[in-house]
């Protein structure tokens, strides 16, 4: 599978190092740190890099789910890569991301050859203004990774910014790295996460949050990525319920022409 592999600041902070078959040496990135420690979009990026390079993966990604065990440090870590099962059509795959000798993220993946069949989506892209006619993001205090995408929020920007008075947690926001890049699936993933947490959308009280368990299915192929090139995406996010220090977000990744390129779910841990 092709990737882009010219020296982006994304492709630099998900960039490996092969040590063995399937063994792979990574460093977190400044460009993408978040408020403690490295942007999650990114780490989870640079475990399905550690698939898609990996010699005997069979076809492309088509689900991905990411644990978060434990912080990711500033530094280097360690990725090992395992295909547990190859099918004829699909192929599955375990990965784990360590830092000194201990589990930081566990990882599962499904990669496939899709087979050219009967096809059909029951979910439309919201009617939103088309990304030139929205304002580009611009705040100041906020990660490093922010300032890596060119986000345009139709609605549901964070209130501490906003001062919004949102009756729930739905965000619109049209996106795209900074400076610009071709997408793939490895900015793809990044992007499902790449939405302020649900809980500062609700709220303006800022507290501590993590997500947990991420996961992303994968509805586009490569032919039509690459089609796609480095033009904006919509996403489009929700909390379903806030409770007890959990919330879960759900999502969507659109091209402008309303193809439905991803869905994302995640679990969020927040301390209060």
């Amino acid at each position: 599978m092709s990737l882009n592999t010219y020296a982006h600041p994304f492709d630099i902070a998900t960039s490996l190092k092969q040590q063995e078959t399937g063994v792979y040496h990574g460093h977190t990135s400044d460009d993408y740190a978040n408020m403690v420690g490295p942007f999650g979009g990114v780490i989870a990026s640079t475990l399905l890099r550690a698939i898609i390079e990996h010699p005997d993966c069979l076809g492309s990604p088509v689900s991905f789910t990411v644990n978060y065990a434990a912080p990711v440090k500033d530094g280097s870590f360690i990725i090992k890569a395992n295909p547990t099962r190859t099918n004829r059509s699909t192929q599955h795959w375990y990965v784990e991301l360590c830092q000194h000798h201990e589990i930081v993220i566990t990882a599962t993946a499904v990669t496939a050859k899709k087979r050219d069949t009967w096809s059909s989506i029951e979910l439309y892209k919201p009617e939103v203004p088309d990304a030139e006619r929205v304002d580009s993001l611009s705040l100041t205090e906020v990660p490093p990774w922010v300032n890596h995408y060119d986000i345009k929020i139709v609605k549901g920007a964070p209130r501490a910014y906003t001062k919004s008075n949102y009756a729930d947690s739905v965000t619109l926001q049209w996106m795209k790295d900074k400076p610009n890049r071709p997408l793939d699936y490895l900015s793809l993933a990044s992007m499902c996460d790449a939405f302020f947490p649900r809980i500062y959308v609700r709220r303006e009280k800022v507290v501590p949050i993590g997500t947990v368990s991420l996961t992303v299915y994968f509805h586009s192929d490569t032919e039509a990525l690459e089609k796609h090139n480095n033009h904006h995406v919509l996403g489009h996010t929700r909390a379903q319920n806030f409770n007890n220090g959990f919330y879960d977000q759900t999502g969507e990744i659109w091209s402008a022409d309303g193809s439905l390129l991803a869905t994302t779910t995640q679990l969020v841990y927040y301390k209060e």
